[in-house]
C-alpha cells in the first residue's frame, strides 16, 4: 500500500518531540516562525469566509485538519480562536506531547496518530494546514490528493514549504543548520525541497487553484519574519479546491 510516511522522517522528529514547547529549545525557529504564520493564515481565512473580523473566536464553526500538527504549535492558536481543530501525525510521541500540552491548556483538539491518506474522508475539512510537511512527506503526489479527499469543495488549504534553490540551501541548511545551529544537523533533505512551479502542478491535478503566494523572509538584524514576494527560500500557497 502507498504512504506518504517516512519513517526516517518520523524518527527524527520523535526524537525531538519533548522539545516542543520549550521557545529557548530545537524548536526555536518554529516558534519564532509562528506569528506570521498565524497571521497570513487568519488573514486569508477572514477575508475567503467573509468573517467577522472584531470577535476573538472568528474561526467558529470552522473545521481545520493540521497535518504533520507534531506538538500542536499552529492546531493551539487556531483553537484559541474557535475552531474546531483535529491535528494528526505519523509521530506517536509527537501527538502524545501535542495531547498532554493541550489538555494543561484547556484546549479541545482531536489529536490523531495518523497520515492523512489513512483518515476517513468521511469527514470533510472547511480548511487543511500542511506547514512544513511536504518537504518530509515520502510521496507528494499521494498527500496532496489525499488532502482534496479531506477538504470540502470550496475549501481552503494552506501549503508551506522550501524552495530548491540555490539561495535556499545557502540559508536553509548551511545557515539555519551548520553556522547558525538554528535547526540539529539533517533536519531537511535539500532534495525534497519543492520549486512553487512544482507544487502548484501537483495542486493543480488535484483540482485546486491557488489564490496567492506568498514568501516567508528572516530579517536576521531585526530578528522577524515578515511577507515579501521573494520565493526563494521560504513560501506559502494559499489554494482553494474547485
Amino acid at each position: 500500500m502507498s504512504t506518504t510516511i517516512n519513517k526516517e522522517e518520523i524518527q527524527k522528529f520523535s526524537r525531538l518531540a519533548d522539545e516542543w514547547w520549550d521557545v529557548n529549545g530545537k524548536f526555536k525557529p518554529l516558534h519564532m516562525f509562528n506569528p506570521i504564520r498565524i497571521e497570513y493564515i487568519t488573514e486569508k481565512i477572514k477575508n475567503y469566509f467573509n468573517l467577522k473580523k472584531d470577535k476573538t473566536n472568528f474561526l467558529e464553526g470552522l473545521n481545520i485538519l493540521d497535518i504533520g500538527c507534531g506538538g500542536g504549535l499552529i492546531s493551539e492558536p487556531m483553537a484559541r480562536l474557535g475552531a474546531n481543530v483535529t491535528g494528526i501525525d505519523a509521530s506517536e510521541k509527537n501527538i502524545n506531547v501535542a495531547k498532554l500540552h493541550s489538555q494543561k491548556n484547556g484546549l479541545r483538539i482531536n489529536y490523531v496518530n495518523t497520515a492523512p491518506e489513512n483518515l476517513n474522508d468521511f469527514e470533510k475539512f472547511d480548511i487543511i494546514l500542511n506547514l512544513e510537511i511536504v518537504e518530509h512527506v515520502e510521496n507528494v503526489n499521494l498527500y496532496i490528493k489525499s488532502c482534496s479527499k479531506l477538504l470540502k469543495r470550496n475549501g481552503l488549504m494552506f501549503t508551506a514549504t522550501l524552495n530548491r534553490s540555490f539561495i535556499s540551501y545557502l540559508k536553509a541548511i548551511i545557515g539555519a543548520e551548520y553556522i547558525l545551529r538554528w535547526l540539529p544537523i539533517g533536519t531537511h533533505d535539500w532534495n525534497k525541497f519543492i520549486k512553487p512551479e512544482e507544487l502548484e502542478k501537483y495542486l493543480t491535478q488535484e483540482n485546486f487553484s491557488t489564490l496567492d503566494i506568498a514568501g516567508l523572509n528572516f530579517n536576521l538584524f531585526l530578528s522577524k519574519w515578515k511577507k515579501s514576494n521573494d520565493l526563494s527560500v521560504n513560501y506559502i500557497i494559499c489554494s482553494s479546491k474547485n
